[in-house]
């Protein structure tokens, strides 16, 4: 009985570890953000929200890579980390070694699709695109892996997070339904080029 309980102390120890390594990245990158939020609130008096996405500007180009860093306070901040968290993490369960060119894939996505079809005279900024191509990258994985894994976690994300799609519709509400719908897309294309296939 001791063995047992050892070896399942083991077990238990080399899955803990495996989590923290998955989730030491995606920590990082949300202190790197609530710094960033910290700095832009206390001493930029939130001007650094100016280089997020503005459609159709040369300049406004740059947001692309700065969005996902800016949020429109610490509310906006707040929804955005828990599901980046989370869904980020279950991403890297299945797709570890591709975390990085998947994540790199929906930003652009994300980004050029408002950067192309947003409101003029509008800035967008925020990780959410992120989130909805995580999302996607879940369900999308889920019909071309088709192992039982693979659906039942999908099931999961959707029972959790279905309600975000609603994101995707205009609602006149200043969230930024683009970066929404274009973070799906990503997701999507990025499951579809990465995701293992089933035999059947």
């Amino acid at each position: 009985m001791t063995g047992k309980m050892q070896t399942y102390e083991n077990a238990a120890r080399t899955y803990g570890n495996q989590a923290v390594r998955l989730l030491r990245p995606l920590l990082m990158f949300v202190v790197v953000v609530w710094l960033i939020e910290v700095v832009d609130w206390v001493i930029f008096n939130n001007s650094l929200d100016h280089l997020g996405i503005l459609p159709r500007q040369i300049n406004g180009l740059r947001g692309i890579l700065f969005a996902p860093f800016l949020h429109g306070g610490f509310s906006h901040l707040m929804a955005n980390t828990i599901p980046f968290v989370i869904l980020g993490f279950l991403v890297m369960l299945r797709h570890r070694s591709r975390i990085l060119i998947v994540s790199a894939l929906i930003l652009l996505i994300s980004g050029f699709g408002t950067w192309l079809i947003a409101p003029a005279n509008t800035v967008h900024i925020g990780a959410s695109g992120l989130i909805f191509g995580y999302f996607a990258v879940l369900i999308v994985n889920a019909w071309y892996e088709r192992s039982v894994g693979a659906i039942i976690l999908a099931l999961l994300v959707i029972i959790a997070y279905g309600g975000l799609l609603a994101g995707v519709l205009p609602a006149g509400n200043g969230i930024s339904w683009q970066g929404h719908i274009f973070g799906l897309i990503g997701g999507g294309l990025a499951a579809f080029y990465f995701s293992p296939r089933s035999a059947a």
